[in-house]
C-alpha cells in the first residue's frame, strides 16, 4: 500500500494543503509539541509565508491535525486498478475507469476544441492528454510556471494561471511540442499561500473568465484584492470584482439555465472536526458578499473577526456541504449520455480536509437546484476514496468528455484521471 510514501517539495509550494492539495493524512503531534502562532495580519507573513503558514492559529483542541507536507507519488498502475474496483461505490447504472495515471498532481481539467485534455498541475507544470485508439497518453507541454493549478481554454488559446498572472498559449493544438506563452493579465496579488487558481469560463461573455482569489491565510484581516471573484478578460487585460467574502474557492461553473456563477468554497480551519461547513455559493448580482472573514457558513460568526458584524448582512451560502469536505472542480452537466434527470444537475469534487481527526469528503456528489438558486439538496454519486481513514485518492476537479458525455475526474492524490460512464444494463 502506498498510503504514507511521499515526495517533499521545495518551500515554494509548501503544504498546499489545506482544501487545496494532495496530503494525504494527519500526522499525530505529541502532547507536549506546543501550539504553533503566527501572526495571520502581518505583511511579512504573506508575502514570506512559513512552510507551515496554515498553522497560524493552532488550537489545543484540534492539536494533532498537521497534514503531511509534499505532493505524493502516482499509485502504481495496477494497484490503482484494484484500489478502484474494490473500493468506489457509485450511483446505480453507473461504472469507473482509469482513463490515465502516473500523473504526479492532476488539478484543473479542460477539453480543447480538438478534444484534447489538458491538466493544471500543484507543483509547476502542465499535461496534455491524447487519446490514441483506447488508451489516452499524457505528457507534459509547460514546465516552470507556480502552481499552476487553473487552466482555460478559448478560440484554441490555452489559458494558464500562475500566482499573479495568465499565460496564453496561443494555437495550442498545433503546438503541444513547444508551446509558447505570454503574459495576458498580471494584476493578481503575489501572495503564495490560497494563490491557486481556477478558471471558469463564462459562455455569456466568450473570452472571460471567473477566476477566484483567495486571501494568504486561514483566517485574518484580509489584504486588498484578496478573497474575491474577478471576471477577467486575458485577452484584453481587463477585469472586474463580482463577489467578495469568498476564503479559498478552486471550482466554480455558470449554469447553463441562468448564466449565473455558482462555486464552491472552503470554509476556515481550527474551529473544530464540524464547524464550519463548507459551501456552495450562487451569484445573482455582482458586488454581493459571502461574508469571510466576518461570517462563516452563513450562520456562525468569526470568534475574533466578526468584530460587531452580523451574518445577516451577507449572502447565505445556497448550499452547506458539510464541514472539511474540502470542495473543489465542480460542472454542470450538459452531455446527453447520462440519465435526464441528471441534466443540469451539478457534480462537485470534495478533495477531504485535514483539519479534523476523522476524515470527510473525497468524493463526488451530485446536486440538484432549481434555476432560482432554490430547493438545493445533495446526494452521494461517487464516493470510497477514504479507506482506515486514509485517502488514498482525492477528487479535485471533474470535466464533462464532449466525445461521450461521460465525466473525467482529477485525482491528485492517486495521481490519476478516471472516467465515469452510465450503461444500466452493464
Amino acid at each position: 500500500m502506498r498510503l504514507g510514501r511521499l515526495r517533499l517539495l521545495p518551500t515554494l509550494v509548501g503544504v498546499a494543503g489545506l482544501a487545496a492539495v494532495g496530503l494525504a493524512s494527519a500526522v499525530p503531534a505529541r502532547a507536549d509539541d506546543a501550539l504553533i502562532k503566527y501572526n495571520g495580519n502581518a505583511r511579512d507573513y504573506w508575502e514570506h509565508p512559513p512552510a507551515d503558514w496554515f498553522m497560524g492559529d493552532e488550537t489545543a483542541q484540534q492539536h494533532g491535525t498537521h497534514p503531511y507536507p509534499g505532493q505524493p507519488l502516482p499509485t502504481p498502475h495496477d494497484e490503482l486498478v484494484g484500489l478502484v474496483k474494490d473500493n468506489i461505490k457509485l450511483a446505480p447504472g453507473f461504472h469507473i475507469e482509469v482513463l490515465a495515471d502516473q500523473l504526479d498532481c492532476a488539478r484543473q481539467l479542460v477539453f480543447g476544441s480538438d478534444n484534447t485534455l489538458y491538466a493544471g498541475c500543484w507543483t509547476d507544470h502542465v499535461f496534455a492528454l491524447k487519446k490514441q485508439g483506447d488508451q489516452w497518453v499524457s505528457k507534459v507541454i509547460i514546465k516552470g510556471l507556480r502552481q499552476p493549478t487553473g487552466i482555460g481554454f478559448y478560440n484554441g488559446n490555452l489559458y494558464v494561471a500562475d500566482i499573479d498572472k495568465i499565460y496564453r498559449y496561443k494555437d495550442i493544438a498545433n503546438n503541444l511540442d513547444n508551446p509558447k506563452g505570454e503574459v495576458v493579465y498580471s494584476d493578481f496579488p503575489p501572495y503564495t499561500s490560497h494563490g491557486w487558481k481556477y478558471m471558469v469560463a463564462d459562455p455569456q461573455a466568450p473570452g472571460w473568465f471567473y477566476i477566484p482569489v483567495g486571501p494568504p491565510c486561514n483566517v485574518c484581516l484580509i489584504p486588498s484584492g484578496t478573497a474575491q471573484y474577478r471576471h477577467v478578460n486575458p485577452d484584453e487585460g481587463l477585469s472586474e470584482v463580482v463577489a467578495l467574502g469568498q476564503r479559498n474557492s478552486v471550482g466554480g461553473d455558470v449554469d447553463p439555465r441562468t448564466g449565473q456563477l455558482w462555486w464552491s468554497e472552503n470554509a476556515r480551519d481550527w474551529m473544530g472536526d464540524n464547524i464550519p461547513s463548507d459551501k456552495l455559493n450562487h451569484l445573482t448580482k455582482y458586488g454581493e458578499h459571502f461574508g469571510y472573514p466576518y461570517c462563516h457558513q452563513g450562520d456562525i460568526p468569526d470568534p475574533k473577526y466578526a468584530m460587531g458584524h452580523k451574518c445577516s448582512e451577507f449572502t447565505p451560502p445556497a448550499l452547506n456541504i458539510g464541514p472539511h469536505m474540502a470542495p473543489l472542480g465542480m460542472k454542470f452537466y450538459n452531455g446527453n449520455s447520462f440519465p435526464a434527470e441528471y441534466r443540469n444537475n451539478i457534480f462537485l469534487a470534495e478533495h477531504g480536509g485535514w483539519n479534523q481527526f476523522t476524515h470527510t469528503g473525497a468524493q463526488i456528489v451530485r446536486i440538484q437546484a432549481d434555476p432560482d438558486g432554490k430547493n438545493v439538496t445533495q446526494q452521494p454519486f461517487a464516493w470510497g476514496w477514504i479507506k482506515d481513514n486514509k485517502y488514498w485518492g482525492r477528487p479535485a476537479d471533474v470535466a464533462i468528455n464532449p466525445m461521450d458525455g461521460s465525466l473525467v475526474v482529477a485525482d491528485d492524490q492517486a495521481g490519476a484521471i478516471y472516467r465515469i460512464w452510465y450503461d444500466a444494463k452493464q
